[in-house]
């Protein structure tokens, strides 16, 4: 009856336990294989002060019943009607917020290896309905998952009247929310009002939903397969994507560059259009998601990146060693002027003005190109093909807004060496 697939021996498992038929059946289950896998069993009850007097006497109930069984317990008390109010969320959203935040505290601090939540069957049902509803994609079709991280699902694959029928046999005791009988809440309607219908016409309804959910997670394991030879995560803050790609993966693709930067939901359907617009665009495009994302179209790749602001940074001009938004740059002063200028960047210390500074790009700086004419400092940088988000982050030597190097990349026609160079310098 249990997903043994998920237990692992000497484990902690923590269970999620509100006292209802199901929660207590999955204790019962765990504990009856505690012996074989070595397992230690723990317990998690959250009053979500919903039902007053109800909900106290139901965390009194889980709190004596973990007494006789030696459970160990963490009790919580959220007030989740007022947490929903203050966030705009629904009751039911509000509730599960608070409910994981303290499932992810409490992993965090090492309570336990693994949770485990007594979703079932008919849970996963109706989450696939309520996912079509909202206008899912592939990925609402697959509903819950029987692992996600570290909260483990062991009676997903289980239907209730199972689980009733084992309550039943075992003489598990339980409460009762009167909550799960009121239509208010979606899922409760779905579950007491919709399904009971659609179960008059097509009694075999959630087994059709499930072969459903079923072929939509290979559909999307195929999708994400292929997503993943498309993705490159240069960094903690920056993600690309390689074009050309078909939208459907580009659509997995985006799911997973921003996971990748911290966003793990409330991405929409729009957020996948507006980037796959910028695929059409020319290198230098960018746009501004939600979640603080910018995307840039560089060549043949989209990155994105958390938006971070940089500061401006001003460093009197020397030849003494500086940090630069976290790298280090040596400059160094040469006794003679080397053979070969290939293998270095090298400056002629007395072409720079006094004054000069050390510092990052600023509107309006202008740059003299060796043998040419002077130009704007973005339209040299896009001529280098140096990426938009880059741009700033470059170590300039520079007076007012004359730029004399541009460090790593070119050297102004004012400060390159000749063969009247005596001074020279050369930065790493």
């Amino acid at each position: 009856m249990i997903d043994l697939s998920l237990i692992k021996k000497n484990q902690t498992i923590a269970v999620a336990l509100s006292g209802g038929k199901d929660s207590m059946c999955l204790l019962h289950l765990l504990l009856g294989i505690k012996s074989e896998y070595n397992l230690t069993i723990k317990a998690i009850n959250i009053d979500h002060s919903i039902r007053g007097k109800e909900s106290e006497a139901d965390s009194l109930f889980v709190k004596n019943y973990c007494e006789k069984l030696e459970v160990p317990l963490k009790f919580f008390k959220v007030d989740a009607i007022q947490f929903s109010k203050q966030n705009g969320y629904t009751l039911e959203q509000g509730a599960r917020v608070l409910r994981y935040q303290i499932f992810d505290s409490l992993l965090n601090e090492k309570f336990c290896d693994v949770i485990a939540t007594a979703h079932h069957q008919g849970d996963n049902v109706e989450s696939i309905l309520l996912n079509i509803f909202r206008g899912c994609g592939v990925d609402g079709l697959c509903g819950i998952e029987n692992y996600s991280d570290k909260i483990i699902r062991p009676i997903l694959s289980v239907s209730k009247e199972e689980i009733l029928s084992y309550v039943k046999d075992n003489d598990i005791p339980f409460v009762t929310d009167e909550t799960n009988f009121c239509d208010d809440y979606t899922r409760n309607y779905l579950r007491n009002s919709v399904i009971p219908r659609i179960k008059e016409v097509f009694p075999e309804v959630e087994k059709s939903i499930l072969r459903l959910s079923n072929i939509a997670k290979e559909t999307s394991d195929y999708l994400l397969a292929q997503a993943k030879k498309h993705l490159n995560v240069q960094s903690d803050d920056s993600v690309s994507i390689s074009l050309p790609i078909e939208k459907p993966i580009f659509a997995k693709c985006v799911i997973l560059a921003l996971n990748s930067l911290g966003v793990k939901k409330d991405w929409e359907k729009k957020h996948i259009d507006i980037a796959f617009e910028l695929t059409k665009n020319q290198t230098g495009k960018k746009i501004n998601l939600p979640f603080g994302v910018i995307v840039f179209k560089e060549d043949e790749n989209l990155v994105f990146q958390k938006e971070t602001t940089t500061q401006n940074i001003v460093i009197p001009f020397s030849t003494n060693d500086f940090e630069f938004l976290g790298k280090n740059y040596k400059i160094t002063s040469l006794p003679t002027v080397p053979k070969d200028l290939k293998d270095g960047f090298y400056l002629d210390l007395d072409k720079i003005p006094s004054g000069a500074v050390i510092r990052n790009k600023l509107d309006g700086d202008v740059f003299k190109v060796v043998n040419g004419k002077t130009k704007n400092l973005s339209d040299f940088l896009s001529e280098k093909k140096v990426p938009l988000r880059n741009r700033e982050k470059i170590p300039l030597i520079a007076k007012e807004s004359v730029v004399y190097a541009i460090f790593g990349l070119a050297v102004s026609e004012q400060t390159k060496i000749d063969d009247k160079t005596k001074n020279i310098i050369k930065i790493n």
